[in-house]
């Protein structure tokens, strides 16, 4: 099989640098934006395979040379591989594998600005099967995993209990985040609030924790939660790698 890699982009693209798709004689496995540069792609690919070649570099002009309406230009590497490269995505926490946490984790696996995570008390509160790319943890515990969180990982907390719930906070705002959000109502939010206070967090340190979570124009369904949440969380994620690139 050859994996097909955006190496880099110029202008306007369907995708992005680090994107990638796995193209076999029968099979095809993820994308690089579609259109007439994959299926070029796709065919530059099975004739490396019928050719035995390993490696490849091509530069693919899109407007002009694929007649895309995108105008930029792209970079594909070409090489053989058995698999897609595993995403470099930020770690994303989710405490709760409810209906809530199961449709968060479906959500955000495939977007590759994401490796989540879904953890809960015991392996039955678990799907038979989760999406790829999302690791279980289970843990009789979850306040004690705390320390172990990356200083750079998002939290969401979605899980069957209010103390649970209440007992993350706290843990979560003496350890550190990027981000954490929580599942609830303005009414759960601010009992939250008055007791995190008591327990010494300062009123801006509380306030960085987002309640509720999601957009609650999109309704109260767990796949509604999610979808919103994803997308507050992209929009961050992209505002903060504009600044991040001086481009904002």
């Amino acid at each position: 099989m050859i994996r097909v890699r955006v190496a880099s982009t110029a202008g306007s693209t369907p995708r992005e640098a680090g994107t990638e798709m796995l193209v076999g004689p029968e099979h095809i496995e993820g994308t690089i934006g579609g259109g007439a540069l994959e299926w070029q792609a796709i065919a530059t690919a099975r004739r490396m395979i019928h050719e035995g070649r390993a490696t490849h570099r091509e530069t693919m002009p899109l407007g002009p040379g694929l007649g895309q309406c995108c105008g930029g230009s792209v970079v594909l590497d070409f090489e053989t591989a058995d698999s897609l490269t595993a995403p470099a995505g930020r770690p994303l926490w989710i405490w709760g594998a409810g209906h809530v946490g199961r449709a968060l984790a479906g959500v955000f696996a495939p977007l590759p600005d994401f490796a989540p995570t879904l953890i809960d008390v015991h392996a039955d509160r678990f799907p038979e099967a989760l999406p790829d790319g999302v690791t279980p943890v289970v843990a009789a515990y979850p306040t004690r995993l705390v320390p172990h969180a990356p200083a750079r990982a998002d939290h969401l907390i979605v899980t069957y209990s209010h103390d649970l719930d209440l007992k993350l906070c706290d843990a979560l705002l003496r350890h550190g985040f990027a981000s954490c959000g929580l599942i609830g109502s303005a009414t759960k939010w601010a009992r939250f609030r008055s007791r995190l206070a008591a327990l010494g967090h300062g009123e801006a340190e509380i306030s960085r924790i987002a309640c509720p979570i999601g957009d609650p124009a999109l309704g109260k369904h767990p796949q509604a939660i999610a979808v919103g949440t994803a997308a507050g969380l992209l929009s961050a994620t992209g505002q903060s790698t504009a600044q991040g690139d001086g481009t904002a």
